[in-house]
This record gives C-alpha cells, sequence and structure tokens, in this order.
C-alpha cells in the first residue's frame, strides 16, 4: 500500500514543477511563486533559475533574491548565474558586479553574462575590461564583443577582435558570422567582407539563412548588388528578411524600379511585408516620384495595420512631398498624435521643398511649444525652409538659437542655408565672409550657392571669381560652366563663351542632359530633348507649338542665353521649346483630364526660359503645373510661381 502513495506524490510533485515551469515560461511570475509552488521551490531550489528569468522588475528580483539565499540556492553556480543574467537584463549593473564578484567559482558563462549585460546598456568601456580580465574565452565572448562593438557604430574595432578571433584558433558560429558581416557593410570593405565569405564556403555555412542574409546585406551596402542577389538565390528558401534586403539595396543604390519589381515578386510569393520593406519601397517610389504605386504601397500600410509606426509615417510625409502632394503629406503627419523629432523634421523639410517657409515655422514653433528638443536635423529642414521662402530675418534668428541657445556645431549643410538666405538679399560680400569664416571646410556645394545667387543678383564679376572656386572642387562637374555661360551670354560676352566652351571640351567636361518624367495610370512617361521615341512624339510637338504660340501672345520671349551652343537664333528657339520639360508639359496637357494637377519631375535646375514658359502656359491654360527640379518644388498657378522667381 506504501508504494503506490509514494508515486502518486511522486507524479503529483512533477506535475507541480512543470506548471511552475510553464508560469514562469508565459510571464505569469506571481502565479508561480504563490501557494502551492513555494513548497515545490524548497523542494528543487534549481528551479529558482525558471523564476529569475521570468522577473521583469528589479525591486521584486531583489524580494527573490534574498527569498533564494534563505535556501541556499545562491550557492548553487546554474542558479547564481541565472540571477546575474536577470539583474543585467535589467539593467541593474552594480547589483550585477557586485554578485559577480561574490561567486566563489566563476565559470566562462559567468564572465559571459555580465560582459553582455554591459554591452547591452551600452558601457563598451567595462565590458573591455572583463574581456581583458578573462583567464578563458569561448566563441560566445567574442561574438559577444564583435556584436557589440558593431552595434555601437565602431566596425573597425569590431572587424580587429573578429581577425584576433580567428588567431586564437576559435571558429565563429552564424551569430558571430552576421556582426562580421554587418560590420564590414558600415565600413563598406567588401574586400574584407569577400575574405570572410570564402572563410563561410569553406565553412560550408553558405546556405546558413542567418549568415546568407548577412552576407547579401554586406554586398549590397557596397554597391555589389549583383553578388548579393546571387546569395540570396543559393539560399534554402527566401524569407521577408532576404527580400528587405534585396528592396533596400536596390533602393539605396538608385535602382528604385527594380526595388519595386522585387517587392511586386515578394507579395507574389506570398511573404508579407514588414516595416523595414515598406520604408524601402516608400522611399523607392518618393525617387520615382511614382505617386499611383506610392498611394497604393499606402493602402497596403494600412492594410498591414502599420500606419502609425513613425518609420513609416515619416517616409509618407517625404514621398508625398516628393511627389508634389504636400497636402497629402499634411494629412499623414497630423494622423499621428504623439511627439516625434524625425517626423517634424520630415514635415518641416515638405513644406520648405514647396516653398511653404511659414508653414515650416509655424510647425517649428509649435512642436517647441509641446516640449520638443530640436536637433541638428530638425534645425537643417527648418534653415532649408527660411532659405526657400527668402524668411531672411527668421532664418538667421533660428540660427543663432541653434547655435547659441541649444549650443549645437553647425555643419556646411546649415551654412550653406544661411548663404543662400544671405544671397537671396542680396548680400553677397557678407555670405562669401561667412563661407571663408566658418569653423567648417567648404565643399563645392556652398560655392556653387554663392555662383547661383551672384547670377541672380546679376554681379557678373563676382560670378567669375566664385565660379573658379567652384570648378577647383570638381573639375568634371558642368553646372559652374553651364552657369558662367549664361552668365556671360547675358552679356553679350560671346567670345568669352566660346572660350569658356573650349575649356569644357579640352577637360572633357559634359552638360549632363536633362530629363523630365510624367506618371500616368501608373506608367512613367520619360522625356530628354532630341529624343524622338516617345510614340505620341508627334501629337506632342505639335500641340508644344501651338502652346507656344499661345504664350508669345502674352509677351513670351525666348531666352536665347539659355542655349549652349552655336546656333542661328532660329534653331535656338526650336532647342528651347524642344526642352524635357516643355515636352513633358505639353503630354500632360493632352493626357490629363481637366482640373487635374500636372506634376512633371526633372533632374536638372528648370532653366529660365522653362519658368517663364511655364508661368504662361499656368495663365493661358489654367492648369496647376507643379515641378520638381533638383532644388525644390515649383507650384505655377494663374502666371506666378511659388519660388517667387529665385530657385
Amino acid at each position: 500500500m506504501a508504494r503506490p502513495a509514494l508515486k502518486t506524490l511522486t507524479a503529483g510533485a512533477r506535475e507541480a514543477k512543470d506548471e511552475l515551469i510553464r508560469l514562469c515560461t508565459s510571464g505569469r511570475l506571481k502565479d508561480a511563486v504563490r501557494h502551492p509552488f513555494r513548497d515545490v521551490l524548497w523542494s528543487d531550489v534549481s528551479l529558482f533559475a525558471h523564476v529569475f528569468r521570468a522577473c521583469r522588475a528589479v525591486p521584486l528580483l531583489r524580494q527573490l533574491h534574498a527569498f533564494a539565499a534563505t535556501l541556499g540556492a545562491a550557492a548553487d553556480r546554474f542558479t547564481t548565474n541565472n540571477l546575474l543574467l536577470a539583474y543585467a537584463d535589467l539593467g541593474d549593473l552594480p547589483t550585477a558586479r557586485d554578485l559577480f564578484d561574490r561567486i566563489p567559482k566563476r565559470n566562462v558563462m559567468s564572465w559571459n553574462i555580465l560582459i553582455g549585460g554591459y554591452i547591452k546598456n551600452g558601457d563598451l568601456g567595462s565590458a573591455r575590461t572583463l574581456f581583458d580580465e578573462m583567464p578563458a574565452r569561448n566563441v560566445a565572448t567574442w561574438n559577444a564583443m564583435v556584436a557589440g562593438l558593431t552595434n555601437a557604430g565602431l566596425d573597425e574595432d569590431s572587424l580587429h577582435f573578429f581577425l584576433a578571433m580567428r588567431r586564437e584558433g576559435l571558429h565563429p558560429d552564424e551569430f558571430g558570422l552576421g556582426s562580421v558581416f554587418r560590420c564590414c557593410a558600415g565600413l563598406a570593405d567588401v574586400v574584407s567582407g569577400r575574405q570572410v565569405h570564402a572563410y563561410v564556403v569553406r565553412c560550408g555555412m553558405d546556405t546558413d539563412m542567418c549568415v546568407g542574409n548577412s552576407l547579401a546585406h554586406m554586398y549590397m551596402r557596397c554597391g555589389c548588388l549583383a553578388q548579393g542577389e546571387a546569395v540570396l538565390q543559393a539560399l534554402p528558401s527566401l524569407t521577408v528578411v532576404s527580400f528587405n534586403t534585396t528592396i533596400a539595396g536596390r533602393t539605396q543604390h538608385g535602382d528604385s524600379e527594380g526595388a519595386l519589381e522585387y517587392f511586386s515578386m515578394m507579395r507574389g510569393v506570398g511573404i508579407a511585408a514588414d516595416v523595414v520593406t515598406f520604408v524601402s519601397v516608400i522611399t523607392s517610389c518618393s525617387d520615382l516620384a511614382a505617386l499611383a504605386q506610392g498611394q497604393q504601397v499606402h493602402a497596403q500600410v494600412i492594410k498591414a495595420g502599420v500606419d502609425k509606426v513613425v518609420p513609416v509615417i515619416t517616409s509618407l510625409v517625404h514621398m508625398y512631398s516628393r511627389c508634389g502632394c504636400l497636402g497629402d503629406s499634411e494629412r499623414v503627419y497630423s494622423g499621428y498624435g504623439g511627439l516625434d523629432l524625425f517626423l517634424l523634421s520630415a514635415m518641416i523639410s515638405a513644406c520648405g521643398f514647396h516653398g511653404q517657409g511659414h508653414k515650416a515655422v509655424e510647425l517649428f514653433k509649435q512642436m517647441m511649444n509641446r516640449g520638443a528638443n530640436p536637433n541638428e536635423v530638425t534645425f537643417l529642414a527648418l534653415l532649408y525652409a527660411c532659405s526657400h521662402s527668402g524668411l531672411k530675418d527668421q532664418g538667421l534668428e533660428f540660427f543663432e538659437l541653434m547655435t547659441k541657445t541649444y549650443g549645437l556645431q553647425p555643419s556646411v549643410k546649415h551654412y550653406t542655408c544661411i548663404v543662400d538666405l544671405l544671397g537671396r538679399s542680396g548680400c553677397l560680400d557678407e555670405a562669401e565672409a561667412l563661407i571663408l569664416s566658418m569653423p567648417v571646410r567648404a565643399d563645392g556645394i556652398i560655392w556653387k550657392t554663392l555662383l547661383s545667387a551672384c547670377k541672380t543678383q546679376k554681379n557678373f564679376d563676382m560670378a567669375e571669381r566664385i565660379a573658379e572656386r567652384v570648378i577647383e572642387f570638381d573639375p568634371q562637374d558642368s553646372a559652374p560652366y553651364v552657369l558662367l555661360s549664361n552668365i556671360r551670354a547675358t552679356s553679350k560676352r560671346w567670345g568669352d563663351v566660346s572660350e569658356l566652351r573650349k575649356n569644357m571640351r579640352e577637360k572633357k567636361v559634359r552638360k549632363e542632359p536633362g530629363v523630365s518624367w510624367v506618371e500616368l495610370k501608373g506608367q512613367v512617361h520619360q522625356f530628354c530633348t532630341g529624343d524622338k521615341s516617345h510614340p505620341r512624339q508627334g501629337e506632342i510637338i505639335e500641340y508644344l507649338e501651338e502652346m507656344m504660340s499661345k504664350i508669345r501672345q502674352c509677351g513670351y520671349a525666348p531666352d536665347m542665353t539659355m542655349v549652349f551652343h552655336d546656333m542661328e537664333d532660329e534653331e535656338k528657339e526650336v532647342s528651347l521649346t524642344h526642352h524635357s520639360e516643355k515636352l513633358a508639359i505639353a503630354f500632360a496637357l493632352l493626357s490629363l483630364p481637366e482640373g487635374v494637377p500636372i506634376r512633371v519631375m526633372k533632374n536638372l535646375r528648370v532653366c529660365d526660359d522653362c519658368h517663364v514658359a511655364i508661368k504662361l502656359i499656368s495663365q493661358v491654360t489654367g492648369r496647376e503645373i507643379v515641378v520638381r527640379d533638383v532644388s525644390r518644388f515649383h507650384h505655377f498657378r494663374d502666371g506666378k510661381c511659388s519660388c517667387g522667381d529665385y530657385w
């Protein structure tokens, strides 16, 4: 009779033990430490390891620590290591270190746990000190240091640790290899990445999903798209991480169409997109100014339930802005009730890009009243908005607020905005003095900004001098040559124009051809001067000539200085008429219904002649025409442009 009773008792204890572990695993810690489970803990102190791992608050952990100590559980190294891990995970590093120092027989796991705790809490110095003091290390130790340094952006140190690990004869696992590939990606060091790739192949780990995705990411970040995709194709299956790697790689290297193709393929094979996917895809739509596709992706974002995630909202604000739909950007932004600095900066930038500087300033003031703490990115967006709206006094006040009140160090981009502000108001000498006195090194863009201001303010002598500085930075950049040629042509210095063109030929500098495009029913139509490949080319030219005739009656006169070639005036006028943005607008007028805004994108700045012509076209047609060039948006309505004729 006694023997069956003993079996029943043992079975009951086993069930109680299993139930306690289940409660801990599911996060129901309070239920796990209540009666009758306390008796189970009394009988098997090793179960405290599960209790410690389930704890999510330091005060409760200390109570459990004291309870375990009274039962003698602290003498068990396995249990103590789990207690150490719990303190480290909860960020109580002083207590964790004190516990570590009191462990009589520490093993490698004890050291690794504390090192991991320091790394997780950003104390790489203490982690490195502990690493150097270790009597023996294993693969997990090295992995922790490599991953920690990589995550902290210390990619060179991370790579050195990995090489030292190999010199000690240790073989990294998939996690260590994943970290070192991310490190090579951060350094854009494809040479080291290929060497590690060769090691991976020798070890037979090239088909591991974690390693393969990290390896492909490294190749993508280094611009080796084909090699990255080849790595992914060799994997046993494709996951959302695999597709994200390809889509992000193509987006970051300018192949936005390819990114969208992979997104379609991803949906076709039934893999659900996540936040990372949507951010990359929306960015591709933004780069292409593909509004229809962007709207479709927005609908999928809502369906996936990630329309309140800040990175996605920020991408949507940027996308709608880049597609010329500032109102949609504002609607997306207003749908987020929280306070996020990156989202705020994106919305301020969108307003500035569309010449709505006053809206940008108002947004900034509203967010400041809500307790926002602006950073360099916020101020850059704000100064950009002020410079593109001619808000000189406010822009200078914000620059002083940034430097003196918030103590932020301006970059050359911040100074470029101030130079643009001063240039717009005719303070060219002051702008040049600022460039020469600023504590950061000037680049070609800031001098190019001043050169453009010289042209607008018709200070041709200064323009000649500034152009030389711009050309010094990049002798192959055609922009300063074109600006200088137009300046000389405006002064009818035809001999100097010819000399400049000769200089360009000798240096083999080529003017980048202007390309404009329009989206119609999800398809992008591209136009370039001299290209006659569009199926409706004849119809477009005929309509454009009719339109040019109408605006001549309103006072339009071709600006021959915008033509950069030796030709007769009649040929120059034809060349001007066939500029890519005029062709794109003519196509849009032919194709879009009445009342629908026309949105044209261009890879270069809109030339002076086209700017005048488009203003008049908006007047005679009564249509809103939105043109995005390389620097900003132009909203043409009723013969006027939002840029105030300065761009």
